[in-house]
């Protein structure tokens, strides 16, 4: 059993890491900005508390103890290349002062590349408010790439595709690197549960280190 941290905890993919880890008897911290409107996520083995993962003190202070995190943080009200990069380097300060090691982060599918040297947000005709979303996540590789040494960290990227929030869980995908994995056109959207996953074995048995991941099934 392990003691690990989980910031963005409310939305769609953190709640499906909090479900998966504490399934598998974990103990969890749901770290999220605003407690009140995820009261639901406390309960056995999960402890819900207030932390910005933009902030350095308070990712320290929410890390403290814990063996590993997962970050899988959303703002809206924020630009997505001001956010991410912030929360890297938030997570770079704060884990390393919480003496923890082990960071896996949720990326996202269109920074994967289709080609040497471009990436899946980099085809014609990307909407382009898609594609400011996507860039933010690149900056945020960029500095874990550049600044993160210190941590053993890993960005898991699930395929370029709108992931299914409500699929059950399969227990099975599969990983290649940093490239888009190549999937059947009439292959079912990979979900959110199995995302988690993915997410948790690599907290569990760490198989990839200071690097993005792209995984489907």
């Amino acid at each position: 059993m392990s003691r690990i941290v989980i910031f963005g905890a409310g939305g769609r993919g953190g709640r499906r890491a909090v479900a998966e880890a504490v399934g598998r008897g974990h103990q969890v911290t749901a770290a999220v900005r605003n407690p009140g409107r995820h009261a639901d996520l406390a309960g056995d083995n999960v402890t819900l508390i207030a932390a910005d993962v933009t902030v350095a003190d308070d990712v320290a202070k929410a890390a403290a103890g814990h063996d590993a995190a997962i970050s899988s943080p959303y703002r809206a009200d924020v630009p997505s290349r001001e956010f991410y990069p912030a929360a890297a380097h938030a997570l770079i300060d704060g884990l390393g002062r919480a003496g923890v090691a082990r960071l896996v982060v949720v990326g996202i599918g269109s920074t994967l590349e289709i080609a040497p040297g471009v990436a899946f947000h980099d085809q014609p005709g990307q909407p382009s408010e898609h594609r400011e979303f996507s860039l933010g996540h690149a900056a945020e590789l960029e500095v874990f790439r550049t600044s993160g040494d210190g941590l053993d960290w890993v960005i898991i990227a699930p395929p370029p595709v709108i992931l299914d929030e409500h699929a059950d869980r399969t227990g099975e995908y599969r990983s290649g690197d940093h490239r888009v994995l190549p999937r059947a056109a009439d292959a079912a959207p990979f979900s959110y549960a199995d995302l988690a996953v993915a997410l948790v074995d690599e907290v569990e048995r760490p198989k990839h280190s200071r690097a993005m991941v792209a995984v489907d099934h």
